[in-house]
């Protein structure tokens, strides 16, 4: 009988994984699949670094490992079956992982023109992966399978879909190949790949009112926002609308009164009164995201205190329970991670007390953020995880205390973005590793065995990645169109520059501080909010009309058995959406980054707003047709 993995992550109590013990004791790793899993690991975090300090563009590699490993295991160890697929994906993640995060901080140490020894790099990478796997390894129970059929993590579903599509076929492979079609056709009409036709649709408002809304046809992300859902999506989306209909407007308004001595924090030659929207949503807007993530992270810290405390004396006591495992690889990397940070930091710093006090600093902050990016794996997949927010938040809260101490000197503002290199690569690897470890409990794999395969793969990527952004000189070039663009690189440089400076608007941050305490009063999820607050509202938009695609299958089912069915198949259709998507975007930032496709503007109606209509409608009505056109309940069709 076909098996379909969204059908059993509704109630923890009722689910079951792919395989029992017995069918997996001679299947998964072998030298075979720990090569395969390497040259991944090598290619994803070489291509994620390079695209990334380009373009400032990453993309998640669980979706392009699942599919890409199912191939590669299907031609060089067919025995390991889904087991050897899984940690093939598994492998791909931690190495892109690496990327995700480091290529935040690392160069900017390049960019206030500091140095940075090869061998510091690698190390302080090296002990983010340890700490991230070890703090996200003491939760991953609860989150993974006390809180199953409560947080979704929708590119786990995804990739488990794919995996579980490449050994069952029938239906379930079916629908992902036509996601996967619509995905990847809509993704290389768009500037994405050949730049044929315009997939945003932006309209701006330029009177006393100043507002902008954008929404992108983005296939991967409409994936999202289906297997989400309408709560998350709209919460999300509720966020957009207070940065880009109240907040930005406002102080847009009064940005149009400063008068000519009133210059833009962080850029002196501009005058506040020349600044366009989104000058302003890039200057003062977003730093107020920051400041509710930074809040919304501390109070969902404090409430997961009893977990942590839980998962702390139930790891310790190490119970031999069947069908439990050890956590001692965990536990040790944890600690390992916890006594060599200031060990590194001294030799790093050549102080003992700038050691201590950076070491807790990023001790603490990197542990509150790996489990909120654990829980974002958990709401809105890795993807569209906001890990340079709440970088920004922590690299805030370590600069204002360095400030404090009076260490404002450029060697000072080295040692402490190195430390927030172990942060930002924490966060990156905490969310990566708990997605990956959803998907191997919905496959049924052993979880300590992925531990390793994952940790492997990360410590690989932090080479690479080391190395791409070390050995780079073009890193350190400043002109009108430099080789490396570096946005988030270049945003945090000026952060901590600026803070140590005295020169940062910190009533944004104190700002957005009082929003999400707000929120947490109404009872609404302070980061579901915030990350709606700090991303594109053209990201959030479009994540909104996937969830909407969901509801009107729902409305227009009413049959119970049937619209179980159509959701079901909705969500292995979503699955190819994000792989499609995914797959073919990967595949096109390389192409422009390296030369191979030169940037096409869509000119005429090909670059309107009513072209990027007519390609929503078209993406709308390929999702929504081959559901409704499905008649029959699966199960039905399995007793004939």
């Amino acid at each position: 009988m076909e098996k379909t993995f969204s059908k059993h992550t509704v109630a923890k109590t009722h689910y079951v994984p792919y395989a029992t013990d017995g069918a997996k004791e001679n299947s998964g790793g072998s030298t075979a699949i720990m090569i395969m899993g390497a040259i991944l690991a090598t290619i994803f975090a070489a291509s994620t670094a390079y695209s990334g300090m380009k373009a400032g563009l990453t993309v998640a590699a669980g979706i392009p490992g699942s599919i890409i490993g199912s191939g590669m295991v299907g031609v060089f160890a067919k025995k390991k079956g889904i087991f050897g697929k899984n940690l093939l994906q598994g492998m791909s993640s931690g190495g892109e992982s690496i990327a995700s995060g480091m290529i935040y901080v690392l160069p900017a140490i390049i960019i206030i023109g500091g140095k940075v020894n090869f061998f510091a790099g690698i190390a302080v990478g090296a002990l983010a992966v340890l700490f991230a796997v070890g703090v996200a390894s003491l939760v991953e129970n609860y989150l993974l399978v006390e809180e199953n059929g409560k947080l979704m993590y929708p590119e786990s579903t995804a990739i488990s879909e794919a995996l579980d599509a490449s050994e069952a076929g029938g239906d379930s492979l079916k629908h992902m190949g036509i996601g996967f079609g619509i995905g990847g056709i809509i993704t290389l009409l768009t500037t994405q790949v050949f730049g044929w036709v315009n997939s945003v649709m932006t309209f701006v408002g330029n009177s006393s009112y100043r507002w902008k809304i954008s929404t992108e046809v983005n296939p991967m992300l409409a994936g999202i926002g289906f297997v989400v859902g309408l709560d998350v999506s709209l919460t999300m989306f509720a966020g957009s609308i207070l940065a880009n209909f109240g907040i930005t407007p406002l102080i847009a308004y009064f940005t149009q009164m400063a008068g000519g001595g009133a210059h833009v924090w962080n850029d002196t030659h501009m005058l506040m009164s020349q600044m366009n929207i989104d000058m302003v949503a890039g200057s003062y807007t977003k730093y107020i995201g920051a400041g509710m993530m930074l809040c919304g992270g501390i109070i969902g810290a404090i409430k997961l205190i009893p977990v942590i405390v839980t998962s702390i004396k139930k790891t310790l006591n190490a119970r031999n329970d069947v069908g439990e495992e050890k956590n001692s690889l965990g536990v040790v990397s944890l600690l390992v991670a916890a006594i060599a940070i200031f060990i590194v930091g001294a030799f790093l710093a050549g102080n003992i007390v700038i050691a201590i006090i950076a070491g807790i600093l990023s001790l603490v902050l990197a542990l509150l953020f790996v489990i909120v990016s654990a829980r974002l794996a958990g709401t809105i997949g890795c993807s569209n995880a906001p890990v340079s927010g709440m970088t920004i938040a922590s690299l805030v809260v370590m600069t204002l205390v360095f400030a404090l101490m009076g260490w404002t000197a450029n060697a000072h503002n080295e040692i402490l973005l190195l430390f927030g290199v172990f942060i930002v690569t924490a966060i990156s690897v905490g969310g990566a590793y708990t997605q990956t470890q959803k998907v191997n409990y919905l496959v049924g794999g052993r979880r300590s065995e992925m531990m390793k395969y994952f940790m492997i793969a990360a410590l690989i990527g932090v080479v690479v990645v080391g190395t791409t952004v070390i050995l780079a000189p073009q890193l350190a070039i400043k002109s009108a169109n430099p080789p490396f663009g570096l946005p988030q690189a270049n945003l945090i440089a000026t952060l901590t520059t600026g803070i140590l400076s005295g020169n940062l608007p910190w009533i944004m941050i104190i700002v957005g501080i009082i929003i999400a305490i707000v929120c947490w009063m109404l009872g609404l999820s302070i980061m579901t909010v915030a990350l709606g607050f700090y991303l594109p509202i053209s990201t959030t938009s479009i994540i909104l009309v996937g969830a909407l695609l969901k509801l009107l299958i729902e409305k227009l089912t009413k049959d119970k058995a049937l619209r179980e069915t159509r959701l079901s198949s909705g969500v292995s259709l979503s699955s190819g959406l994000i792989a499609g998507g995914s797959i073919i975007g990967l595949i096109g930032i390389i192409l422009h980054v390296t030369g191979v496709l030169s940037n096409r503007v869509p000119a005429g109606f090909a670059g309107s707003n009513g072209m990027a209509v007519i390609l929503l409608i078209i993406m709308a009505a390929t999702i929504v047709i081959p559901l409704m056109r499905i008649k029959q309940p699966a199960r039905k069709a399995q007793k004939q």
